[in-house]
């Protein structure tokens, strides 16, 4: 499914090498993350298929959709890990990085002879970033701890949903990713460090070491010193936001949910304003946000009983002009078409290898000087491979004898 696409300039990571040893989401997205800038991301995948995310979700010609963002600007090559022959050659790309992104369980790489204090004792410059469950150390360290398990022990899905009813989960895969993200900003506070203390040769390196609980947790706003000072604990409140007062989502009358965030002192009274409400907008009590919170319900069936009367049109155009803070909630055909989308560039056109034309997600953070980009979509499996072992001196007879020994 590799694609070809105007390739954007270097990027701010050009020149830096990243090993991927990982599948699904956590550690791949990490990887993807560094390549949209730059990054040389080679991505070891097993043989027999690969990374199993190549089959989730919807498929084209046998291949995942979403393989081909999650996988874009990485060269693919196939080992296989429990075979020496195929970890020895994983240990030399491993030394030859400077930074190895991994979300095995932990002590698998270990097992494997390239876990971070082995390679330490060979490159002391080295990066490792260990994304898991619960992380490198604790009582659950060895338990399987997918991103659902991060979301629902960090206290996401705790706060998620309607007070009347179990909790739900974000619409994505959001414990994974957060941890993603974690990790490539662990990658370059790491990074940056070890070109402070003399770089690839001299440098010294460390682990990053994200749990996904942790990565969720870190979200979690004020939910600690709430509960120690004051002994609250945050409960679900559906589309509202708890203590800022009117913040929430309303059905317009015809049928379409909008956000509307009126919960500034000032915004409050110009929504009020806006709607017709003029004995709210001159109520005392509903100045400040303390007074709203102890009537939430009555501004809430207040700001509903207005959107009865609106289209989602009408809504927009009213607020809007009034400087309140609005949004329609957007499914994916209401971004594709959208202008603040299209004025910022959010839609990348490629085309897969067969010629049929793609969008993909453009590359966010937007940098001015050294933006991201796309410069090939997800790699068919292991095309790479013979270009990657070359690259380490191996020669074309070896490589094809490894393959046919089921090396690669």
């Amino acid at each position: 499914m590799a694609g070809v696409h105007p390739s954007p300039g270097p990027g701010a990571l050009a020149g830096i090498k990243v090993l991927e040893l990982g599948t699904l989401i956590a550690g791949p997205f990490c990887a993807r993350m560094l390549a949209e800038f730059g990054a040389d991301v080679i991505k070891v995948e097993a043989p027999d298929g690969g990374d199993p995310i190549r089959q989730w979700r919807v498929l084209k010609d046998g291949t995942s959709l979403w393989w081909s963002v999650q996988a874009r600007n990485k060269k693919s090559i196939t080992l296989n890990l429990k075979d020496p022959r195929g970890r020895a050659i994983a240990q030399e790309l491993a030394l030859e990085a400077d930074i190895i992104i991994e979300n095995y369980r932990p002590g698998v790489l270990e097992k494997w002879g390239i876990g971070y204090e082995q390679l330490k004792l060979l490159n002391p410059a080295a990066i490792m970033v260990r994304l898991s469950g619960f992380g490198q150390t604790g009582p659950m360290k060895d338990q399987p701890g997918f991103g659902a398990i991060g979301e629902s022990m960090g206290g996401l899905r705790y706060v998620s949903g309607h007070p009347d009813r179990p909790p739900v989960r974000v619409g994505v895969s959001i414990g994974d990713s957060v941890a993603a993200l974690h990790g490539a900003l662990g990658a370059m506070v790491a990074l940056r460090h070890r070109d402070a203390t003399g770089g690839r040769l001299r440098g010294q390196g460390q682990m990053v070491d994200v749990a996904l609980y942790e990565a969720v947790f870190n979200l979690m706003e004020s939910l600690v010193p709430e509960y120690d000072v004051a002994g609250v604990v945050r409960e679900r409140t559906g589309g509202a936001l708890p203590g800022i007062v009117p913040s929430n989502t309303y059905l317009t009358g015809d049928g379409v949910h909008i956000v509307i965030a009126g919960n500034g002192d000032a915004i409050f009274k110009r929504l009020m304003l806006a709607m017709g409400r003029i004995d709210m907008a001159g109520d005392a009590q509903l100045a400040r946000n303390d007074g709203r919170v102890a009537r939430t319900a009555e501004i809430d069936a207040a700001i509903q009983a207005w959107c009865d009367t609106q289209t989602i049109a009408s809504a927009l155009e009213t607020l809007t002009a009034a400087d309140v803070p609005v949004g329609k909630i957007y499914s994916v055909r209401d971004m594709m078409s959208d202008p603040q989308f299209l004025a910022r560039d959010m839609f990348e056109q490629h085309q897969f290898a067969d010629g049929t034309p793609v969008k993909m997600p453009a590359v966010t953070p937007k940098l001015s000087a050294t933006p991201g980009g796309t410069r090939w979509l997800g790699p068919t499996l292991g095309q790479h491979t013979d270009e990657v072992l070359e690259e380490l001196g191996y020669t074309a007879d070896e490589i094809g004898a490894m393959r046919r020994e089921g090396v690669l």
